[in-house]
């Protein structure tokens, strides 16, 4: 059963090394995640799954690995399973990785990988598989809104962008599966928003789970929609 999740994005620059001088930039995101990766182990998971996109639908169940070689940087990190290192993770895989790595998670961890245009109902279905994996699960749920938010954004300038992103924010931030079963596939690909296929993965985890949730960021820097927020038991 789902006991908690936590939402992060993940781009590359969340990792200090990789962003370099733009580092403090994206500092108050950093806090956010930490903050929510705490929360999510707090809440006593048994087993936490790290759920993100990837080219192609994959699952690590005995350990994974991951680096930022591509991005210059020597850093690798590996998923806190305590396994073999296993085959390498999908990127936003890696940043939650490194988000596990730098909380000091040593829990079981699996990951799953999920294609960016995964059919909604297959992915509604992947979060109740995954939500029976253990009797207290928790998710580690990676992915950006629209890459559409200014003319400098990766998607350029698309004026529907800002209401998909403030309609993800509300949905995340009240725990409304509805709301996040219901994203659109076609425009969340136009949009570039890479996270809607792991967030109806989340949807599926947490039907029947009864779990309250809080936003904890939501900006769109270099364009891009980024959003933090924890999902818990209500007490």
């Amino acid at each position: 059963m789902l006991v908690a999740a936590a939402v992060c994005p993940c781009p590359p620059l969340l990792v200090p090394e990789v962003a370099a001088g733009a580092a403090p930039e994206l500092e108050p995101l950093r806090a956010a995640c930490a903050e929510a990766v705490a929360e999510l182990v707090a809440a006593g998971p048994e087993l936490i799954v790290v759920v993100g996109t990837g080219p192609e639908p994959d699952v690590w169940t005995e350990g994974g690995a991951g680096s930022f070689h591509r991005y210059g940087v020597e850093l690798a990190v590996r998923l806190p399973s305590g396994g073999v290192e296993g085959p390498e993770l999908a990127p936003s895989l890696t940043v939650g990785a490194w988000l596990l790595e730098r909380a000091g998670v040593a829990l079981p961890t699996h990951a799953c990988a999920v294609p960016a245009d995964a059919p909604a109902d297959r992915m509604l279905g992947l979060g109740t598989g995954l939500a029976g994996l253990a009797d207290r699960v928790g998710l580690l749920v990676m992915g950006d809104g629209s890459a559409c938010r200014s003319l400098k954004a990766p998607g350029y300038l698309d004026e529907r962008a800002q209401p998909y992103d403030e309609a993800v924010a509300a949905a995340l931030g009240a725990a409304d599966l509805a709301a996040l079963a219901a994203l659109d596939v076609t425009l969340s690909a136009e949009l570039l928003a890479e996270g809607r296929a792991p967030w109806q993965v989340l949807a599926g985890a947490a039907e029947g789970a009864g779990l309250g949730a809080r936003l904890g960021y939501q900006d769109a820097p270099y364009g891009v929609g980024y959003f933090v927020a924890s999902w818990r038991q209500e007490p």
